[in-house]
């Protein structure tokens, strides 16, 4: 869980920024995305074999 302690004299606009930031370093938006709606094991198989393949492109061409 992601938290901030507010300053004394730090406004909401600063804390919401700096929550923004440690929100994205923590990775919590790829994951919320990623769980938004079920997946069926058909789509489940179809994107694993996209991502396998997107890196076999990417370790054949890094070579």
């Amino acid at each position: 869980m992601t938290q901030i302690i507010m300053g004394e004299n730090e406004g909401i606009e600063s804390a919401l920024r700096r929550f923004k930031r440690e929100v994205s370093k923590a990775g919590i938006f790829p994951d919320i995305k990623k769980h938004r709606h079920f997946e069926t094991p058909l789509e489940k198989h179809k994107r694993k074999a996209k991502e396998a393949a997107k890196s076999k492109r990417y370790r054949r061409r890094s070579s």
